[in-house]
């Protein structure tokens, strides 16, 4: 049992240190370009028509909803954003909306995001058990997401999980073991090799029980949308 609980750190260990390699560019691209709340807000129009509609689905390439990014880390988002600019996330919608930003766009609509989270703390979650707590041990997952799954080891290259709708985050899972195909799949050599060790099925039930968690996110509706 020790050993097994060594290897995990070890896991733990490796995972965060090239997580946070991979997400070294827009760690420091996000320091260099300072975010402002007010200037986000007037360019999140092109964002709020799927971001701020409570229950809204993506119909293409995949059914599922779409993520909720108020309270989601700032130096996370910009790093997302570049993903979908450079094509490591394939996505046509997003990859065309990111494609017309500036670094100073990312960073100003990542930080008005992320003032939506602001005193906003996930409650204690209960510990898994039975076959989840297996899977989530195998993944070594809270060792990167952190308590709650709302409190990355670092928050440039990792995001806060859970709360999000369950069928994001299959599809968010599932991503990872996609290759080949140019609507969908996500470039992430770590995630990769984390999610192809897991059947769908065993993804389903880890995207469950995350989805089940208290929340530091959520979906600020626009006045236009109510």
């Amino acid at each position: 049992m020790k050993k097994l609980h060594s290897a995990h750190a070890v896991l733990r260990a490796v995972t965060f240190a090239t997580l946070t390699l991979v997400g070294g560019v827009s760690t420091v691209q996000a320091q260099e370009v300072k975010g402002d709340v007010a200037a986000g807000k007037t360019k999140a129009a092109m964002c709020i028509g799927c971001h701020g509609i409570p229950g809204y689905r993506a119909s293409f390439p995949e059914v599922y909803q779409v993520p909720m990014i108020s309270g989601q880390g700032a130096g996370y988002i910009v790093s997302s954003l570049t993903a979908y600019q450079k094509g490591d996330r394939k996505h046509p919608t997003m990859r065309g909306i990111a494609g017309s930003l500036t670094d100073q766009d990312k960073a100003d609509l990542a930080a008005y995001y992320a003032s939506h989270g602001e005193g906003v703390t996930a409650a204690p979650a209960a510990q898994p058990t039975g076959p989840v707590a297996e899977l989530l041990t195998k993944g070594a997952c809270a060792g990167c997401h952190g308590d709650s799954y709302s409190k990355p080891a670092d928050p440039a290259s990792i995001p806060k999980l859970g709360g999000q709708p369950a069928d994001y985050l299959y599809v968010a899972l599932r991503a990872y073991k996609i290759e080949g195909n140019q609507n969908v799949g996500r470039a992430n050599a770590i995630m990769g090799g984390q999610v192809k060790q897991f059947t769908d099925a065993e993804l389903k039930a880890i995207a469950k029980y995350i989805a089940s968690l208290p929340s530091e996110l959520s979906i600020k509706q626009n006045a236009k949308f109510r």
